[in-house]
């Protein structure tokens, strides 16, 4: 239809231009006939000529969204006629609408025609050139054409033909972050978003944004860390790029070396050592530890000092006037030097020298004198032989009754188990072995009379009463209290009681069950699940700590006969505690405190202390040191594994798990380890996952990931924590071997169901800096991953956290769970009925009979020729890394006996022990163990 529009058009403009020159040339001829009929004048006025149409408004270009269509317009003045050209071709006067108006001022007439343009109008033209039209205005002076107006299809694209990608740059580093927009018409504005915070150059200077949309950070800061969208829009759409995290880190720099210590040798070689940290700046972000070794170690020589010595006696000087001649000797054999003692003695010694035959004046009054100091020495001889008389005769009165023991076999026999039978049925107060309470009472409270604790398993019918015996007489506020258990685990004896027979030590100066002790400058708190206590005595016995790995084996004998200890043995709470490790330096396991210090011990007693260091390969990479904490709070080294001598006070066995220490001085002991170059140590840690407990009632989830050591204790510490907050934990511990390579451990979350779940994490992973874990000056280490759900109704999560130290080894925790489902209780740790008590006192603390263990030793403590003694059984049982320690002891194979059973506590079968004394040939023995023992 277009084209028939067209041609008609046309044949109306024709027609009526005809008809104006028609209307002109009639005008001519009237106006000629007229001038031959009358006479014109000279002259007419001149009407003003008609200027040509001029374009007021002439159309612009156009954009169709989607299917509304455009309007284009234009106006003109003077104009009789205004109408649209479109590719060429006129547009049907019945689309156009015409306005006209008169301009007040010039008086000419203006002329405004609007058309409407549709999508399908611009999709039906084919060709290489876009759709234009074009505004032709009419008046008696001519035509007058406005420029053309384009319209186009209005579109953009979805993808961007480049989007920014993420980044991790230094800090002060220029950053270029580039975006090409989508294809589009009109072509797309871009804006940069950060943090969805739109960025303005103007404000910030450090921002620009270049004529290609890419946009440029001049110096990289801290404050840029954040996550950047590229925006393109136009009048159609509006497009995000995927969102580019920019992180800033810095690398760590080292601080200025310390000054060289003190040589570590009072005597001899030694060691200097150096430290700097890797805080100038330190890591973050992600940045890169400091490379190189954070101490340096260089060899000194401290010159030994030299105490003196006296030379011999000189001869004898002349007799003098006074009856006496003296002779004199010199600290020159040899003279002090470099700090040593100065000889104790007198330099001069004298003497009467004519053995009492030089005639003296006395003076008048010196007789007197004389002869009283002689009847005073006699008087005190005479007081001194009636005070032995009378002990001797109130030790004789002790003995008058053979059933009747003194007070050390009395209280030893309280630690003996038996079946005590109740007293008289007049006793108010019966003493049944069944009876769980407390059952303290002070002795006078017991109406009926007291019978010796050994008639407890063959009771005579003649029981003889106590209540006269002279043993209760010096302890008139004794206090016995019961503890119903598999072994009778104490004794407790008043702090006020009376030490005069000599035999029973008063515990108030080694301390009280439940009260805190200073020790070592500091006070060490007891606290429930990380202390225990017994009070021992010559039998012996063993304290642990149940689910912590850490214990303490007194042997028997260790205490004096007659001698009570309250002892106790205590981890000790990291925040309250000065660490052993310096340097480069690492803490293996708890430091732990054992007492009372400065108790006399007969024989060393064995602490057990877990450990995390890595020990399965072929080359020791560790320089392991036990190091024990002074009174005054300070760290010193006891021994370093490896480089022991006679003069080292302890001996440690170290097994996979945890090390066994023989010590003779109690106190405060920690394990720290260093790498032994070239190979890099390795520590074994445990990596818990934890979550809140169910039903969770917030949008809110968060997934806590732990990082600690592999020993029992730290895993309680951590169980212990989650526990106060509500966590639980989702599976068990997973193992994970961190090297010492100074690369930080790095967390990161994957694989979360983006439909229901969002991660407010902005950085794709989190670290914890390698040397918060090397150090382990910092307990509970852990990461959170907070994630947000997309409403109440969503309960499954599953996801992937990996976690792994960079270039090194790692563990992934495929996670599927139900956050509103109540799970169990799941605890890694031993259930209470297997785990070991925490005090055994007595014979039921070791698993060797004392009958063996005496026959042992007696058959292997002395030397063989054939090396079938004490040696080979320390060869046998693993024992042998340094046997000069035990060449020392009185009884070399009671103390291996004594490291062996804690080295087999809580599976200690009398099998090995066996195995290695048929290996030796010790047939005599293994007979012994057959009928004695239950091997």
């Amino acid at each position: 239809m277009l084209p028939v529009r067209v041609v008609r058009d046309q044949g109306l403009l024709t027609l009526v231009l005809l008809l104006l020159c028609v209307e002109r040339v009639a005008s001519e001829i009237e106006s000629s006939d007229y001038s031959e009929a009358e006479v014109l004048p000279d002259s007419f006025p001149s009407a003003p000529a008609e200027p040509l149409p001029e374009f007021l408004l002439e159309p612009e270009d156009a954009f169709i969204v989607k299917n509304r269509p455009v309007q284009l317009r234009c106006r003109a003045s003077p104009a009789t006629q205004i109408y649209f050209k479109c590719n060429g071709e006129w547009v049907n006067q019945n689309d156009h609408v015409t306005r006209e108006s008169l301009d007040q001022i010039t008086g000419l007439v203006v002329r405004e025609v609007d058309i409407s343009v549709s999508r399908t109008q611009v999709e039906e033209l084919f060709g290489l050139e876009d759709y234009w039209c074009q505004c032709v205005a009419w008046s008696s002076a001519g035509t007058t054409k406005s420029n053309r107006a384009y319209v186009r299809i209005a579109y953009l694209r979805k993808n961007f033909e480049q989007e920014p990608l993420g980044r991790e740059v230094r800090l002060e580093q220029e950053v270029l972050l580039q975006c090409r927009p989508p294809e589009g018409m009109p072509a797309a504005e871009v804006d940069w978003l950060k943090n969805e915070d739109v960025i303005d150059p103007s404000q910030d200077s450090n921002f620009l944004i270049t004529i290609d949309h890419d946009l440029i950070i001049k110096q990289a800061r801290l404050s840029d860390t954040a996550n950047y969208t590229c925006v393109a829009r136009n009048v159609v759409a509006r497009r995000r790029s995927s969102t580019a995290t920019l992180i800033v880190y810095v690398s760590g720099g080292w601080s200025s070396w310390t000054e060289w210590s003190e040589c570590n040798a009072q005597c001899g070689r030694g060691w200097q050592r150096r430290t700097r940290s890797c805080t100038n700046p330190a890591p973050l972000n992600g940045g890169a530890f400091c490379e190189g070794p954070p101490f340096q170690r260089v060899t000194c020589t401290t010159l030994c000092p030299v105490d003196g010595g006296w030379t011999e006696w000189a001869k004898w000087s002349a007799c003098g006037t006074e009856c006496t001649h003296w002779r004199s000797r010199e600290c020159q054999a040899p003279p002090p030097r470099n700090g040593g003692k100065h000889c104790s003695g007198s330099m001069m010694e004298s003497k009467n020298c004519t053995e009492g035959l030089c005639a003296r004046t006395v003076a008048p009054g010196m007789g007197v004198a004389v002869y009283a100091g002689l009847v005073g020495a006699l008087l005190l001889c005479v007081i001194l032989v009636l005070c032995v008389g009378v002990l001797a005769y109130r030790r004789r009165c002790r003995h008058l009754h053979g059933d009747i023991t003194d007070s050390s076999s009395a209280l030893t026999a309280a630690f003996h188990p038996g079946n005590y039978k109740p007293p008289r049925q007049d006793n108010p107060h019966p003493l049944h072995p069944s009876a769980p309470p407390d059952l303290t009472a002070t002795a006078g409270a017991f109406r009926g009379p007291l019978f010796s604790l050994q008639q407890a398993v063959n009771d005579s019918p003649h029981k003889i009463p106590m209540t006269t015996s002279p043993l209760l007489d010096p302890l008139p506020s004794l206090k016995i209290k019961v503890y119903n258990s598999s072994t009778l685990s104490s004794l407790e004896l008043p702090a006020d009681m009376v030490s005069g027979d000599g035999e029973i030590l008063s515990l108030k100066s080694v301390g009280t069950i439940g009260r805190e002790r200073d020790y070592h400058g500091h006070t060490l708190s007891r606290e429930s699940g990380l202390s225990t206590s017994a009070t021992l005595g010559n039998l012996g016995g063993r304290l642990t700590i149940p689910n912590t790995g850490v214990s303490l084996l007194v042997p028997p004998g260790t205490i004096p006969q007659g001698k009570f200890y309250e002892m106790y043995l205590i981890i000790n709470k990291w925040d309250k505690t000065t660490l052993p490790s310096e340097g480069g330096q690492t803490v293996l396991g708890p430091v732990v405190s054992c007492g009372p210090s400065g108790m006399l011990l007969n024989r060393p007693v064995v602490l057990t202390l877990p450990h995390c260091a890595q020990l399965d390969t072929p080359t020791l990479d560790w320089t392991l040191t036990l190091k024990s904490q002074t009174h005054q709070g300070a760290w010193e080294e006891v021994l370093t594994v490896g480089e022991e001598t006679l003069s080292s006070p302890c001996y440690l066995q170290l097994e996979e798990e945890c090390c066994h220490v023989l010590m003779e001085q109690l106190g405060t002991y920690g394990l720290v380890g260093q790498s032994c170059p070239p190979q890099p140590a390795c520590k074994r840690l445990q990596l818990a996952l934890f979550a809140p407990r169910a039903p969770c009632l917030s949008l809110d989830y968060s997934l806590r990931i732990y990082c600690i050591h592999d020993t029992p204790h730290a895993l309680k510490e951590v169980l212990d924590l989650e526990r106060s907050l509500g966590g639980v934990l989702l599976e068990d511990p997973k193992p994970l071997l961190f090297k010492d390579s100074y690369h930080n451990l790095r967390l990161s979350i994957h694989d979360i169901p983006h439909t229901h779940w969002r991660s407010k994490l902005l950085a794709k992973y989190q670290e914890i800096p390698f040397y918060h874990i090397w150090s382990g000056s910092q307990r509970t280490l852990h990461c959170t991953f907070n994630l947000e759900r997309g409403s109440l109704a969503v309960s499954q999560l599953s996801c992937k956290i990996c976690v792994r130290q960079v270039e090194g080894e790692g563990q992934i925790f495929q996670l599927h769970t139900d956050i509103q489902e109540t799970l169990p209780p799941h605890s890694p740790l031993p259930a209470g009925g297997t785990c070991l008590p925490s005090s055994q006192v007595g014979p039921y603390a070791f698993r060797l009979p004392d009958s063996i263990r005496q026959k042992i030793c007696a058959s292997l403590d002395a030397p063989s020729a054939r090396g079938c003694d004490w040696r080979l059984l320390a060869r046998s049982l693993g024992f042998d890394r340094y046997l000069n320690y035990f060449a020392t002891k009185p009884s070399p194979t009671g103390v291996l006996l004594d490291l062996w059973e804690a080295c087999h506590q809580g599976d200690a079968d009398l099998v090995s022990l066996a195995t290695a004394l048929e290996e030796m040939g010790k047939s005599e023995v293994l007979v012994v163990m057959t009928t004695d023992g239950d091997c």
